[in-house]
């Protein structure tokens, strides 16, 4: 059995992908899978390390508005139809996956063109403008929210299976997580924008470090992202900021299954990723969706989790520290609000969101 699987620009895209790529290579042991990305990209790097073979094609993300560069990304999409039929033709799959990105937009246009079964995942309520075009030409179109069945309406089957999320996260046993995190009785709060950051959160962040500090109340576990940590780390000396033991700053968590299972409050922006691994693991969440993501996907992901009780959210123009804070303790202090937030987020979670995905795929198959 031979399976592409493609999605990149992000790790919103290309997590899921491995995930999904995972969960064949479990079910189909004898399963050949090759991913498909760009060359010298995210996807590239986090497809090999993970062991998968890889290969590139040429693409580029189409400009919003007709311009010069417009020229150049059709150019480079004729570019990637043709390194796709060349993939399609030699490696002869049986089925075609993608998760969103500009990048597989070739491939998985072509395979379905050539009849080869197609489907595509989508993260994201408010879905990307390569899903919604390829979900005229696909088998099937999986999601993650039930908000984003109505922009498929022109798809031939659109199934909710939810986003598939790691097997750490959903394992982790909180006692024995905050135990190995050294992490006292107090309650914990973690907070990160992202696997880029977020400076709107970070500088939130910053503005709160004294009275958390002082306080004394909550443990506060802060990943400021690596392009964020030195500037972060010297405005904390700058300011004459004295941390206190109750808090920890890092560049990136390397634990993070853990982190997130120790938790009793998550702070993060709207990430697709993000929010599948906190619902997962039924954590109340502080949402601050980045203003800047394509069509304001984040904000409609938060929207979302918001709506069902499941978090409080934020948007970065009325982000303050105060504001931050109060929310942060408002919620802390209050048992029963927690528990109730922790079980609609629970109802958003789907730990099973793998499974079904293989479901899904294997009845194409």
């Amino acid at each position: 059995m031979k399976i592409i699987v493609s999605g990149g620009g992000t790790g919103g895209h290309i997590y899921p992908a491995l995930a999904i790529a995972e969960g064949i290579r479990e079910k189909y042991k004898e399963a050949e899978i090759l991913y498909v990305g760009t060359e010298g990209s995210l996807e590239e790097e986090l497809a090999k390390r993970a062991g998968y073979d890889f290969r590139s094609i040429r693409v580029k993300g189409m400009p919003r508005r007709l311009n010069r560069k417009s020229i150049a990304a059709l150019r480079e999409l004729l570019r990637g139809l043709s390194d796709s039929s060349e993939i399609l033709s030699s490696f002869k799959p049986e089925l075609v996956i993608g998760t969103g990105g500009y990048v597989c937009g070739p491939i998985l246009y072509k395979a379905s063109r050539w009849k080869i079964p197609t489907v595509i995942h989508e993260q994201n309520a408010f879905p990307g403008i390569t899903n919604r075009i390829l979900s005229r030409f696909v088998d099937k179109v999986l999601i993650t929210y039930e908000d984003s069945r109505k922009y498929f309406s022109k798809a031939g089957e659109v199934v909710l299976t939810g986003n598939p999320v790691r097997k750490e996260i959903i394992h982790q046993d909180r006692k024995k997580a905050r135990k190995e995190l050294n992490l006292d009785e107090k309650p914990t709060v973690l907070s990160f924008g992202g696997s880029g950051g977020q400076r709107s959160l970070n500088d939130s962040i910053m503005g709160i470090l004294n009275q958390v500090s002082m306080d004394n109340a909550i443990n506060l576990i802060h990943v400021t992202g690596k392009a964020h940590h030195g500037e972060f780390m010297s405005r904390v000396k700058d300011e004459k900021i004295m941390l206190g033991s109750n808090v920890e700053i890092l560049t990136y968590h390397h634990r993070m299954p853990l982190a997130i299972q120790a938790s009793d409050l998550v702070i993060t922006s709207g990430g697709a990723i993000a929010l599948a691994e906190i619902s997962a693991a039924g954590k109340p969440s502080i949402l601050i969706p980045k203003s800047y993501t394509a069509e304001n996907h984040q904000e409609y992901n938060a929207r979302s989790f918001q709506d069902r009780g499941a978090a409080r959210m934020i948007l970065e123009k009325d982000l303050t520290s105060e504001l931050l804070y109060k929310t942060i303790m408002e919620l802390i202090n209050d048992g029963d609000k927690l528990e109730g937030m922790s079980a609609n987020t629970k109802k958003l979670g789907n730990p099973d969101a793998t499974m079904s995905i293989i479901e899904e795929i294997s009845r194409l198959i």
